[in-house]
């Protein structure tokens, strides 16, 4: 959930072009908001991260050109500012664009910094850059597609020897015990309980069979309600197993290829004793790094892992199993994991996640196979 607001409007979805104005009215306008801005404004891990990539690392932006896409409110555009670039473009396709640079006049920045309203795709920059910022993530790391934007922006205005801010990500998974694979089930299951009390009521009363609709009303709910994945801020103690890495990124090299379909083969071993896997979580960590020719003076880390004191805007993203499993410690699970775009939208997520469990006894359990949508 960046700072967005610069996707690609025709953007690469499989090879469909996307209409502007459907985007927009799907996904930028929602950053037009202040509320939202703030929603972002007050995550203190994200804030925290960025600041102190900036100023601890002022070598990379003092007297330098930095490009901000997707500025959103300008305050990484203002801290670049401070921290003595040359010159900043703040790019923005909202009208948040009018905030951002009021802000700026108000911080005596605009000899600095210069706000531009438009998608990056569709902006002309004077100069290259040697710097590009961007909070571009969303939940569990490509869900918004913002990326394809900041590539974009890598592809046609960073210089040679520029740097990324951030300039790489990992993407993580483990399996979880929680309580809302309950909370879900009962859900689904009033929800059906509900559908024949209508069927019975409009049978009775009105003298039509509905009850043809039953199928496709209950894979409609199950979409809703066990295979939707959900936002979370879970507790470290609700992890019940090894995380594993199933991406890493080079934000200086990587494509859009490289991300359109995230595949990998994991493993996890549980930790805890007898309990349950109720699913499993996903999130994300970016590095400041800077490059290998120019590196960051100082390293920081933003991750968005489970935290008993630092939750995130972002949380992690849980994929919920119907029913959950009795594991205990040292079971070992074999992961395949595969992560592509929906058809429906191209800033959506459709998952696939199957899973083999070998009990500690040598005990085999049948393999079992999920899919999970990222809305």
């Amino acid at each position: 959930m960046g700072s967005v607001a610069n996707g690609v409007a025709a953007a690469c979805s499989g090879g469909r072009g996307v209409d502007k104005g459907v985007d927009y009215a799907n996904y930028f306008c929602t950053y037009s908001f202040l509320y939202h801005q703030k929603e972002m404004l007050c995550d203190r891990v994200r804030m925290n991260a960025y600041y102190n990539a900036v100023f601890d690392n002022r070598d990379h932006f003092y007297g330098k050109t930095v490009l901000d896409v997707g500025t959103g409110s300008g305050i990484l555009a203002i801290w670049a500012g401070q921290a003595g670039a040359k010159k900043v473009y703040a790019v923005e396709a909202t009208k948040m664009s009018e905030h951002a640079r009021e802000l700026v006049k108000a911080n005596n920045l605009q000899n600095v910094v210069e706000v531009i309203e438009g998608s990056i795709e569709d902006v002309n920059l004077p100069e290259k850059v040697d710097v590009i910022i961007s909070e571009w993530m969303g939940y569990f790391l490509l869900r918004e597609s913002m990326f394809d934007s900041v590539i974009f922006a890598r592809d046609r205005w960073l210089k040679p020897t520029g740097v990324m801010y951030p300039s790489n990500a990992r993407m993580w998974l483990a399996p979880i015990r929680s309580r809302l694979a309950d909370h879900k089930m009962s859900d689904y299951e009033g929800s059906m309980s509900g559908w024949c009390s209508f069927l019975d009521e409009t049978k009775t009363y009105y003298g039509v069979d509905m009850s043809v609709l039953t199928k496709p009303y209950s894979e409609e709910q199950k979409k809703y309600y066990l295979q939707t994945s959900l936002w979370n801020n879970l507790h470290p103690n609700q992890v019940i197993g090894t995380a594993a890495i199933i991406k890493e990124i080079d934000c200086s090299t990587v494509t859009v290829n490289d991300i359109l379909n995230v595949r990998a083969s994991i493993s996890s071993s549980i930790s805890a004793e007898e309990t349950r896997l109720c699913g499993f979580a996903g999130w994300f960590d970016v590095h400041f790094r800077g490059s290998k020719e120019n590196p960051a003076q100082q390293e920081i880390e933003l991750t968005t892992a489970p935290s008993e004191n630092h939750g995130t805007h972002w949380g992690q993203q849980v994929f919920l199993l119907h029913p959950p499993i009795c594991v205990g410690e040292r079971d070992n699970l074999n992961m395949n994991f595969s992560m592509v775009r929906s058809k429906e939208n191209h800033r959506l997520m459709e998952v696939e996640l199957s899973c083999e469990i070998r009990k500690s006894s040598g005990t085999l359990l049948p393999p079992m196979t999920n899919k999970f949508y990222i809305e």
